[in-house]
């Protein structure tokens, strides 16, 4: 423990404290009980301290647990309403902002990279970042040809950084699934952006990806991506772009806006591989904005999924069987293509015996509702019960067994996912079916599909 350095020994005592508070609580909880208190009142009041304990620790930290905060920032429609409540706000804030590197330190970054005439290259610099992520920060400048730059500088340490808190978070990881109410699997999380790592710490890589998204969306009268000005290992030089983050939108936003940017949210996620073959893999609301003409602004290509040969063309059909009930189509797709497992023994199977899918169909409900209905009312209340529905622990005990993890697919799903709670955040109503339907090959519905829309998880009609 004496040799970590002293960045990471502060990052461990931090995450360390979470379960010994959780533990302080939970005996406070039961003196009280003891004393005639009632149990579920004292039971919120343990999980709300603990939550904003949890989120005022994460608020401090770089690296992982900054990452993985903003995974949880954007899932946050998914969880508890009792949960969420108390720390909405801090959640939001970790979407766009963290610590920042002081002046001096940011400096010496740029004169690594950049050479001791950054400051011939950058005319104008803001020392102060306007936006601070888990691995870098972003500040405003003039490159020499008179162009405003957004100068996004990588913190000295990050990899060891990121790697000292993804240890921390998953021996934590059992704590936090306890405050979120066991809907977030923690170290399924952890060991995705883990996996990620290298490829977001490589800023020359991520030039090769945003400079790859700005030719195929250059001009486009719905997209702006800005364009690569400088890179190298630590240092981007991007354009600059103005515009309202999409978390201002999510929280004041009129309903005329939400769509919107909903709506360009959804068939930006679907034209990328068509376009460029690649996904941008990292939404969540600080990396989109809605720009002044009413176009979708998108930041940080550092984490992408890359389709060299366009969309994944057994999702369409896939999706297409299973929005139309066709149970037994859909299964024989997946077993295709590798994603499903036989059951084991499943001798009454091979007999004739007809297996109960609706594990299988549960999980996917949430993808496949909003493709059955014209336009889709996006909102909390939905995802929420779509997602417990999705969890509930046998059928997840099921999919485990029998699921073969494909990373294409879980990358995909992942991206689905944190588009559909991003809509959710909104409140979004937007036409869903038919930028699924002119984005993913395969999935065509037809006009009959719309008179017998798949009832919602939440029960309400659509």
């Amino acid at each position: 423990m004496s040799d970590l350095p002293k960045g990471s020994m502060r990052r461990f005592l931090k995450v360390a404290s979470l379960p010994l508070g959780y533990a302080g609580r939970t005996a406070f909880g039961v003196t009280k009980r003891l004393a005639g208190g009632a149990e579920d009142l004292i039971r919120t009041e343990i999980e709300e301290r603990t939550a904003k304990q949890l989120f005022a620790v994460i608020g401090e930290l770089k690296g992982g647990a900054q990452k993985f905060a903003q995974v949880l920032s954007v899932m946050e429609s998914a969880l508890p309403e009792n949960l969420v409540r108390p720390y909405r706000a801090a959640l939001t804030s970790l979407q766009e902002a963290g610590p920042a590197l002081p002046a001096p330190r940011v400096h010496a970054v740029l004169r690594t990279q950049l050479g001791d005439n950054w400051r011939e290259l950058l005319t104008e610099f803001t020392d102060r970042p306007v936006a601070t992520a888990s691995i870098g920060q972003v500040h405003r400048g003039r490159w020499h040809d008179g162009r405003d730059v957004a100068v996004k500088v990588q913190h000295p340490g990050a990899a060891e950084a990121l790697t000292s808190d993804f240890d921390q978070l998953t021996r934590m990881g059992w704590i936090i699934d306890r405050v979120t109410g066991g809907e977030l699997n923690v170290n399924e999380v952890v060991t995705e952006l883990r996996e990620r790592m290298a490829e977001e710490l490589d800023y020359l890589l991520e030039a090769d990806s945003q400079a790859a998204f700005a030719e195929a969306f250059a001009d486009d009268p719905d997209f702006l991506v800005p364009r690569v000005v400088k890179a190298t290992e630590r240092v981007l030089v991007t354009e600059w772009m103005d515009g309202t983050p999409a978390s201002a939108v999510m929280s004041d936003g009129d309903q005329a806006d939400r769509d919107r940017l909903g709506l360009l949210l959804t068939r930006f996620n679907h034209a990328g591989p068509n376009r460029c073959g690649m996904l941008h893999a990292d939404p969540h609301p600080g990396n989109f904005r809605l720009t002044d003409d009413g176009r979708l602004g998108v930041l940080d290509f550092g984490a992408v999924a890359r389709l060299p040969d366009g969309p994944v063309p057994w999702m369409g059909p896939m999706m297409r069987a299973c929005a139309d009930g066709e149970t037994e189509r859909m299964v024989e797709l997946m077993r295709e293509v590798g994603l499903l497992k036989d059951r084991k023994g499943a001798k009454g199977e091979a007999a004739g015996e007809a297996e109960d899918w609706g594990w299988l169909t549960r999980s996917l409900e949430m993808f496949v509702q909003p493709l059955a209905e014209e336009v889709f009312a996006f909102d909390r209340e939905w995802l929420r019960e779509a997602v417990r529905r999705a969890t509930l622990t046998k059928d997840a005990e099921i999919l485990r067994d029998r699921m073969v993890t494909m990373p294409e697919h879980v990358l995909m799903q992942r991206v689905w996912m944190a588009e559909l709670a991003m809509l959710s955040q909104l409140g979004a109503r937007i036409p869903y079916r038919a930028e699924a339907i002119a984005g993913m090959p395969g999935f065509a519905l037809d006009s009959s599909a719309s008179d017998s829309p798949a009832p919602r998880p939440d029960g309400r009609t659509p």
